[in-house]
């Protein structure tokens, strides 16, 4: 954590690693400017922890997300009852998981930099209609891909031509019985033509009398695919309990879904949204009740944690029908350097944030994820027993993500 008076080269000494292996692992734009408050990641081979006053290996253990067995194991030399301030322990990884990512255009530069950290890439590049068609918004390269053994994930929705998810789509495909004939015909025809390891199924908005009838489908389409070998991933909303109301919501049946596929990704992200006041994209708080509902009628085995990368700046007071400006982890950090705003960290939220004033004398507020938000995150992979996480989006390279992933989990590849 970045203080008052730190530098680059202060930094890089006391942690005996040089100053371009700081800039490159957390991307910094102008290694002359640091905030007050940022996170730094510390590329290093071995991951250690500095005891502060009041812990125990048990909450140390707890804060990474892995068994005390396995952290007492890691350090031989320590007597688990006498722990010190300051004294240096060392961090294992808890292990495997899988690890899905979305992308929404095919950069295939930023793209290849990420593939290796993969279990599924899901190109975010089919959309069906009310016909049962699929249409391709933008193509990637499956070879790349699988060079890494990274399984790429046939993904559809039901996206409108000129943007905004379909509920009328959804119930065309999901009650017609023509329209979704033909719908499972183009998906096994694109199947077939190679370079996919299975779909992900993202239908949102749909209507709650067609509940039923979307059980039912994914039912039918899992029962197809799985005789041909492909695996079938639901994106779900993100519910705390099953009687949640709402458009986005009520269709979404977890137990059923939790019971029929292969995987569910549980969209935890968007509380702070685009066209919403300002606050955490993927408050902790908040996530943690999806996940309580969620493995109470799902596999913990079958989930996939949505973690978000990226932020949103808004500008206050925030004014119904107002939008927020999205930014890159990344970019938010070198922002708060450019403002000179020191960062700050809701620990009920466990992200960071903070304010400033533009040019014209508007306040603003910006949320982001980092090193610790994410540390957070994935440590309920573990507490929770869950397969892994799944990323919206990947089009920007977030280097310190992959960083602390891996240092917590090693990725488990299928291919």
């Amino acid at each position: 954590m970045v203080k008052s008076g730190d530098t680059l080269y202060n930094i890089a000494r006391r942690y005996s690693v040089s100053v371009d292996d700081i800039v490159y692992a957390n991307q910094l734009a102008d290694p002359s400017v640091l905030s007050v408050g940022q996170a730094l990641i510390i590329p290093k081979e071995q991951r250690t922890h500095i005891v502060r006053r009041g812990q125990t290996l048990y909450s140390i253990a707890q804060s990474y997300g892995i068994d005390v067995k396995r952290l007492i194991a890691a350090n031989p030399s320590i007597d688990p009852n006498r722990i010190y301030p300051g004294q240096s322990i060392i961090i294992p990884a808890a292990g495997q998981s899988l690890r899905n990512g979305y992308i929404t255009d095919a950069a295939d530069s930023t793209l290849s930099a990420q593939l290796p950290y993969l279990t599924f890439l899901s190109p975010f590049s089919y959309r069906t209609d009310t016909a049962g068609g699929l249409t391709q918004t933008f193509s990637v390269d499956t070879d790349l891909s699988e060079e890494e053994r990274t399984a790429n994930l046939l993904t559809i929705t039901n996206l409108k031509a000129q943007g905004g998810f379909s509920s009328d789509i959804a119930h065309a495909v999901l009650t017609n019985q023509t329209v979704q004939d033909a719908f499972l015909e183009n998906v096994e025809d694109k199947l077939a033509q190679g370079g996919w390891y299975g779909i992900n199924m993202d239908f949102e908005y749909i209507y709650q009398f067609d509940r039923d009838s979307y059980n039912q489908f994914i039912a039918r389409l899992t029962e197809r695919l799985h005789a041909l070998g492909y695996i079938v991933v639901t994106a779900l909303a993100p519910k705390i309990s099953d009687s949640q109301q709402g458009l986005l919501y009520t269709a979404h049946d977890y137990a059923y879904h939790g019971q029929t596929v292969d995987y569910v990704v549980l969209m935890t992200y968007e509380w702070g949204y685009t066209y919403g006041p300002a606050m955490a994209v993927a408050p902790i708080d908040k996530v943690r009740q999806v996940l309580d509902y969620a493995v109470s009628v799902v596999p913990a085995g079958k989930i996939l944690l949505g973690v978000p990368n990226y932020g949103y700046d808004w500008t206050l007071p925030f004014v119904q029908g107002s939008a927020a400006k999205p930014l890159t982890n990344v970019g938010a950090v070198t922002l708060a350097g450019q403002v000179g705003a020191a960062i700050q960290f809701d620990e009920t939220a466990r992200s960071p944030f903070f304010l400033y004033y533009d040019g014209d004398g508007a306040q603003h507020e910006v949320w982001f994820e980092d090193a610790r938000s994410l540390q957070a995150k994935y440590a309920l992979v573990n507490e929770y027993g869950l397969a892994g996480v799944s990323f919206w989006n990947l089009n920007n390279l977030f280097r310190a993500n992959f960083l602390v992933l891996g240092s917590m989990f090693s990725v488990e590849k299928v291919i």
